[in-house]
């Protein structure tokens, strides 16, 4: 998609402030021999230096995010991954695709 100048489709984002808040305390932490997701204490943390007070199903949906974060993360390090998303092709898209196989089919 990169090579062929397309842009991605994204999901559409009804919470951007959920999504804000956690990338700024962070998509996940260390841990032992890699990542993991957001502790309860790193949320708690960030709270208490913001001074912004999440609502109990905010900071579980921070968690939840953090969560499925890190297992698609995982998930995604197979070459066949398909997106955690699906979207219509484009025309575009699929043209790029079309010179592809003409390319390799010579």
């Amino acid at each position: 998609m990169k090579k062929g100048g397309i842009t991605p489709p994204m999901p559409p984002n009804s919470a951007p402030h959920i999504i804000g808040r956690l990338v700024e305390i962070g998509l996940t932490e260390a841990a032992g021999m890699g990542a993991a997701p957001l502790s309860w204490q790193s949320i708690h943390a960030w709270q208490t230096v913001t001074g912004i007070r999440l609502a109990p199903w905010e900071a579980r949906l921070i968690r939840a995010l953090s969560v499925e974060y890190l297992a698609e993360g995982r998930r995604a390090e197979t070459e066949n991954c398909p997106p955690p998303w699906r979207a219509e092709v484009t025309e575009r898209e699929r043209e790029t695709e079309v010179d592809r196989l003409r390319v390799v089919l010579g």
